[in-house]
């Protein structure tokens, strides 16, 4: 057991007796106060089919650490839904939510001086809220993900919760009609479990397997599966080991395994929710990292997994074929990944690797063969130019036209854009903007999966580019553009673009460009002014005033 405060003051003088009555009204007895305690991150909750299943993997962890020789102790942690509040107001507290998690495990967790955690969670915010705590308390701990949703089924076709925000779309542009609209809804997601493309959480998930801080195979277990339970159980027992050796998180978080993580996340066609999230993460565990890191390997590593949003397969698919580790396994005989990173096994890259064939079965075509990737170079590629200095993400996979230049059509939030996209404004070649939707302006920096599915649906992802100081889900894909920073708000060449202006995205050469003459700039904004804060009190407001630029992730801890 570690040399922490709680051990100290157990054992020392008159601290000794008030500390173990309280922890003998929980369940402590007299042999038990040697154990390490380790704690249960446990994000359960009915807010969300995502997290609706991890009570269950909570509970066999407890048991399993009990056997295993540590005392649990159990507390939750909280969950929104990216995919109910997606559109609306409430998605303003998605990216906040990830800060609250990350605060509340290292609040309880320092409060009562455990020797370990154990976090159980499902929807996109846990996972990166997990680890940038988990990166800041250096103390053993292991991420156990609730497992990925099993797709929707409806006239042969696999539905996911995509699939609902696309037939929007449809419907619009009278494509379907409204018994075609609520049968893709009511079909769409099936039971328990996280959205079940390659979209964030099972991009978050996949991450911090290869990272180390999960089992092998761990991230593509569908929610419902009995593999699951088992695979929390051997967790638990794994973290014991780690806290009897001091394994720990730091050990594991390091510049080359963050590499590693990056190279998966371009072979398997991984969220561009990844960037911003292992910006934060890497900022917790004192890692240097930047945004430019992400396009450096995107341009040595191709696109090997044929997966949605733009793709045709889903992570329980992706599980069958062979999983992360046969991914990796692929990269580690090109060398594309660090091999002598350790994992919370105790176990190096290469030695949980070492059984793994070098090549994908030829019975599937979920993993692409290595000489007939999907696509060439990765698909998350860091654009710059002077709207966006700083660098901003973009999808660049899977469109037709990589680079597009048109008139800026400005719209100053979602919810007027969407209100342009029903009532069929936008046409073939326009640059939709969205603004004032960043960290700080929005505040909390929205995704934009409603519009960006709603062009899809009418059959404009081709032809119109988007772009924002926001976000997109992880199902998110055509022409679009996100992380633009620096944002709107604090004065960001974003702010200053009028209607109609000439807007270049060139996915080639990686330029985002306002094409108006530094001159015609300059006086715009000598007259531009700041706008006022959206919120001044609570929780948004608190964010706003912390949070960083998205090109740093969108971290609330800056110097």
């Amino acid at each position: 057991m570690s040399d922490n405060k709680r051990s100290q003051a157990i054992t020392k003088g008159t601290q000794r007796s008030p500390n173990r009555a309280m922890l003998r009204a929980v369940g402590f007895g007299d042999k038990d106060f040697v154990k390490p305690i380790v704690g249960i991150a446990n994000g359960f909750s009915t807010i969300t089919p995502c997290n609706m299943g991890l009570n269950e993997l909570a509970t066999d962890a407890e048991e399993a650490l009990k056997k295993a020789g540590a005392m649990p102790q159990m507390f939750g942690t909280i969950t929104v839904s990216d995919g109910i509040s997606m559109g609306t107001e409430g998605m303003k507290y998605s990216l906040v939510s990830r800060e609250v998690i990350a605060d509340s495990i290292e609040t309880a967790v320092q409060a009562e001086s455990m020797d370990g955690v154990i976090t159980v969670g499902g929807c996109d915010k846990n996972m990166p809220g997990a680890m940038i705590a988990i990166a800041r308390m250096n103390i053993p701990s292991i991420f156990v993900y609730g497992g990925t949703i099993k797709p929707g089924k409806y006239k042969g076709r696999d539905l996911t919760i995509v699939s609902a925000f696309e037939a929007v779309g449809q419907y619009i542009a009278n494509n379907i009609d409204e018994k075609e609209l609520l049968e893709v809804e009511r079909h769409a997601c099936p039971g328990a479990g996280s959205c079940g493309g390659m979209f964030t959480a099972n991009t978050m998930s996949s991450a911090f397997e290869v990272m180390g801080m999960s089992l092998p195979y761990s991230s593509t277990m569908a929610a419902e599966d009995e593999e699951k339970r088992k695979s929390s159980i051997h967790s638990a027992e794994v973290l014991v080991n780690a806290i009897k050796n001091q394994i720990l998180p730091r050990d594991i978080i390091t510049r080359k395994s963050i590499e590693n993580v990056i190279a998966v996340i371009m072979a398997v066609g991984g969220s561009t929710n990844a960037v911003l999230h292992f910006l934060a993460i890497a900022h917790a565990a004192e890692v240097e990292i930047s945004i430019d890191d992400f396009e450096r390997i995107r341009g040595k590593v191709p696109v090997l997994c044929d997966l949605k949003p733009s793709g045709r397969y889903v992570a329980t698919d992706l599980h069958i074929a062979g999983g992360i580790p046969q991914v990796m396994k692929m990269l580690l005989e090109h060398n594309l990944l660090h091999g002598d990173c350790l994992t919370i096994s105790g176990q190096t890259v290469s030695e949980i690797l070492k059984d793994i064939p070098a090549t994908p079965r030829k019975d599937q075509d979920v993993i692409r063969q290595w000489d007939n990737p999907l696509y060439e170079q990765g698909h998350l590629a860091i654009l710059k130019g002077n709207l966006s200095p700083e660098g901003c993400v973009a999808k660049i996979t899977g469109v037709k036209t990589p680079k597009i230049t048109g008139p800026a059509m400005i719209f100053e939030s979602e919810e007027s854009c969407m209100a342009a996209i029903v009532a069929r404004k936008i046409k073939p070649g326009d640059i939709v903007v969205i603004r004032y939707e960043g960290p700080k302006g929005g505040p909390g920096m929205r995704e934009m999966l409603s519009p960006t599915a709603a062009l899809i649906g009418e059959g404009l992802g081709d032809s119109v580019g988007l772009i924002t100081d926001g976000r997109f889900s992880g199902g998110t894909y055509g022409m679009v553009v996100g992380h633009v920073s620096p944002e709107a708000f604090v004065g960001g060449l974003i702010a200053l673009v009028h209607e109609g202006d000439s807007i270049t995205i060139d996915a080639e050469n990686r330029l985002l460009q306002l094409n108006v003459s530094e001159e015609e700039i300059s006086s715009r904004r000598v007259k531009w002014q700041p706008p006022k804060p959206r919120y001044t009190r609570g929780v948004l407001a608190k964010y706003a005033k912390l949070v960083s630029t998205a090109s740093t992730g969108a971290i609330t801890d800056s110097s």
